[in-house]
């Protein structure tokens, strides 16, 4: 993976500005939603918060209820949300999109087609990759609270374009 990652780099410092400008401008039209990527490289994420009393990693942010504002409970140096597992089954595009794309197939629906609707199914499918890598299938209206460290990394990765989010939605 390190070896491929660095010939896309050297490909990439090979090109001129206007290929690089033109490839940008196929890559948003192909798919939309990575232009929200594009944007989010040049903002400065909010700094984990170390005032949360609820948080004992360090990485929490604060959450609108309190159901949500629940911490992994690992210290600062051991936080799931760090984690090269949490990386690879919440935040790896392509295993996502596997994800994505097996479920859609399973439930007959289709794919994101507005600006913005590709990370809002990149977050929900992070949310389902998180809980059953840490709880296993759950079954219908058994649901679990998310802590707030992961909510945030996976927002950070696939954000709103508006800063809206649906959060966590308790059993009926």
């Amino acid at each position: 993976m390190t070896s491929e990652y660095e010939s896309y780099n050297v490909l990439i410092q090979q090109m001129s500005d206007v290929h690089l400008q033109e490839l940008a401008s196929r890559l948003f039209s192909m798919e939309p939603g990575l232009i929200f990527d594009a944007l989010m490289m040049n903002q400065v994420a909010a700094p984990p918060s170390s005032v949360l009393t609820w948080c004992m990693c360090g990485n929490c942010r604060e959450m609108p209820t309190d159901r949500e504002r629940k911490c992994c409970g690992q210290g600062p140096n051991h936080c799931i949300s760090l984690l090269p597992h949490f990386t690879l089954y919440c935040l790896e595009d392509g295993y996502l999109r596997i994800h994505r794309q097996y479920r859609n197939d399973v439930l007959v629906i289709g794919e994101a087609r507005e600006p913005g609707d590709e990370n809002r199914e990149f977050r929900y499918a992070a949310y389902r990759q998180y809980i059953f890598w840490q709880h296993g299938a759950l079954g219908q209206e058994n649901r679990r609270v998310i802590p707030s460290c992961c909510v945030w990394r996976i927002r950070d990765k696939y954000p709103d374009p508006h800063g809206h989010y649906v959060g966590f939605i308790p059993r009926l």
